[in-house]
């Protein structure tokens, strides 16, 4: 008897149904993809017990007829892909045709569509077509699924809490809104709103409704292009920022995908400007020729491979970095409050969904900080003076600018320097204010088109492994701009016999081992990184030091010297130098209104 057996149609949707269809969330996402692809303007999913009892997705797109609305839960059956060539120029969200036939073989479906000329309803229950009839329906589309792996429940039991589950549906639409600002999104749960959208094109607004007024008033518009991609979006100012990366939320042609390569980029744009271990909330969306894309990698379509991806990343972090530096403000000590049962409005035009202000993060939050990756910081006083010249009041939390309109005050804690202005108070970090400047004095000296080199008296041995001596070469290529090459000596040892003349106080073979790993981790080498952080470390042990008492000329010199820096509101590591107290929230604090 023959032991290879052609699987059933149902079993074979149960199978695809693994890969497309492993929670709540994955179903909302293929139907609100179907939606988008329909030209849908207003998109509202319900969700009952977490999406678990029940979901309803509908939308006011263009609708099927009845033979498209039966041909729909065939198995791939889809109006986006006809042929081999379209395969490689994919425009739509989706195009397998897997997706509705998928979630038929494990819940109860029910479809109602209406493409402005005739009704069609069709029921399917676990696989088996239960009813199929005319009827009268809005236009558009309306799909609900109901009792999710009731009968696979060795899928059932891999669902999480109610809660966890509508969290991950409710930041799948949070993500889905910023990348169709042009769509009216509603989220409700039991029959409660707690996510809309205007529909209005704002990204900005949505990024108010998600994370608050500081977020949105601090999100720099940004755009860049090249001959093969253009983006565009918002880069929140760096002094906001996360514990982790899932606030990089990333489109290609409006498709949400994840990219370790382009976060990786973004994270380069913003290295100078964050602490360790921590993340920027970001807004990018890129534009490119379909045909260098392909989406066809996984059947959650959240994979890419692309073409020229080199160029991407190098216009991405460009166009970053040139955002950031021309818009970069002082960090604002903003005072805890005791909660309000008021919430203050942002200036948007159109009305937003509202909850009272919460002293606890939602449960969104909650569980994207927690990692979840699926769909991915005394002197006698003196005369107060200005430090350089009079000028007239204006805005000065922004730019060079800003450090002219300084009043010095004093010292504090032989650590900071104390200052006023216009807005209050102003106190500058002394160490990482002079780590800030020196490390631009050395930038400036270091990176010369043609590095200077110091000859070694006695040559530096690295032992390496057979990996490392094999690309010798390759590593060179890399290396030799900066005045670095390996020779191979002996049968497991690396030679070198100069070193730029920027190497002062760098443990040079430990520099060299960090080099070799890196490149051995990720077939590259990052010079600029390593040459970062060996410029950064020199900055830090030839700058003034916490607990040392200045005198009123040496702290109008550290702010003087800050003023010059091209970056002068944050050190190389990533910290604010600067930061300031409003008159306004020291009044508060006093409770004088």
């Amino acid at each position: 008897m023959a032991k290879i057996q052609v699987l059933s149609e149902h079993l074979t949707n149960m199978i695809a149904a693994g890969e497309v269809v492993e929670r709540p969330a994955g179903i909302v996402k293929e139907c609100v993809e179907n939606s988008i692809d329909a030209g849908a303007r207003v998109i509202d999913i319900e969700a009952f017990q977490g999406g678990i009892e029940r979901l309803i997705i509908t939308d006011d797109g263009s609708g099927m007829d009845p033979q498209d609305a039966s041909m729909a839960f065939m198995r791939h059956a889809t109006s986006k892909l006809s042929t081999e060539e379209g395969l490689f120029n994919i425009q739509t969200m989706g195009f397998r045709g897997e997706a509705l036939p998928s979630i038929a073989s494990v819940a109860h479906v029910r479809l109602e569509t209406n493409d402005g000329r005739q009704g069609t309803m069709i029921e399917y229950d676990y696989g088996q077509l239960v009813r199929e009839e005319s009827g009268h329906f809005p236009k558009g589309t309306s799909i609900t699924i109901s009792g999710l792996f009731l009968k696979t429940p060795a899928r059932f039991k891999h669902l999480k809490s109610v809660s966890y589950e509508f969290s991950i549906i409710a930041d799948l639409i949070n993500k889905m809104a910023l990348s169709h600002p042009e769509i009216r999104f509603t989220l409700s749960h039991e029959g409660r709103v707690v996510f809309q959208t205007a529909g209005n094109g704002s990204l900005q607004e949505i990024l108010y409704q998600m994370y608050g007024r500081e977020v949105a008033k601090e999100a720099i518009p940004f755009q860049g292009q090249n001959e093969d991609f253009k983006i565009t979006g918002y880069a929140v100012q760096p002094k906001i920022n996360r514990a982790t990366k899932y606030f990089m939320f990333i489109t290609m042609n409006s498709r949400l995908i994840r990219s370790i390569p382009i976060q990786k980029a973004i994270l380069d744009a913003y290295g100078s400007y964050l602490p360790s271990q921590r993340f920027p909330i970001v807004v990018l969306d890129i534009q490119t020729d379909a045909q260098l894309v392909d989406v066809n990698v996984h059947p959650n379509k959240w994979e890419i491979r692309l073409s020229k991806q080199n160029e991407l990343l190098e216009l991405i972090k460009t166009t970053l970095v040139s955002a950031l530096s021309q818009s970069l403000r002082t960090v604002k000590i903003q005072p805890k409050a005791t909660p309000q049962f008021k919430q203050e409005t942002f200036d948007f035009p159109i009305p937003v969904v509202q909850e009272p202000v919460r002293s606890k993060p939602s449960a969104i939050e909650q569980t994207i900080e927690q990692g979840f990756a699926q769909y991915e910081k005394p002197e006698p006083a003196v005369k107060e003076e200005p430090v350089l010249y009079e000028a007239e009041p204006k805005e000065t939390t922004q730019g060079k600018e800003f450090f002219s309109h300084l009043r010095l005050i004093g010292q504090l804690k032989e650590s900071y320097i104390l200052c006023e202005n216009e807005e209050g108070l102003v106190l500058i970090d002394q160490h990482a204010a002079q780590e800030r400047y020196h490390y631009e004095q050395l930038v400036k000296q270091i990176y010369q088109k043609e590095p200077s080199v110091q000859p070694l008296m006695v040559p530096i041995q690295i032992p390496v492994s057979q990996s490392v001596i094999a690309q010798m070469e390759t590593i060179n290529e890399k290396t030799r701009p900066f005045g670095i090459v390996f020779e191979l000596f002996g049968v497991d040892r690396l030679l070198v016999r100069q070193v730029p003349l920027w190497f002062q106080d760098v443990d040079e073979e430990a520099f060299f081992h960090d080099l070799l790993d890196f490149f051995i981790q990720n077939h590259e080498v990052d010079m600029e990184a390593l040459r970062k952080h060996v410029i950064a470390t020199m900055a830090c042990h030839s700058s003034i030091r916490f607990h040392r008492t200045l005198s009123e000329a040496e702290m109008r010199q550290v702010i003087l010297d800050l003023q010059k820096c091209d970056q002068p509101y944050h050190c190389p590591h990533g910290r604010p130098t600067v930061i300031t107290l409003s008159e306004k929230d020291l009044r508060k604090e006093f409770e004088r209104g």
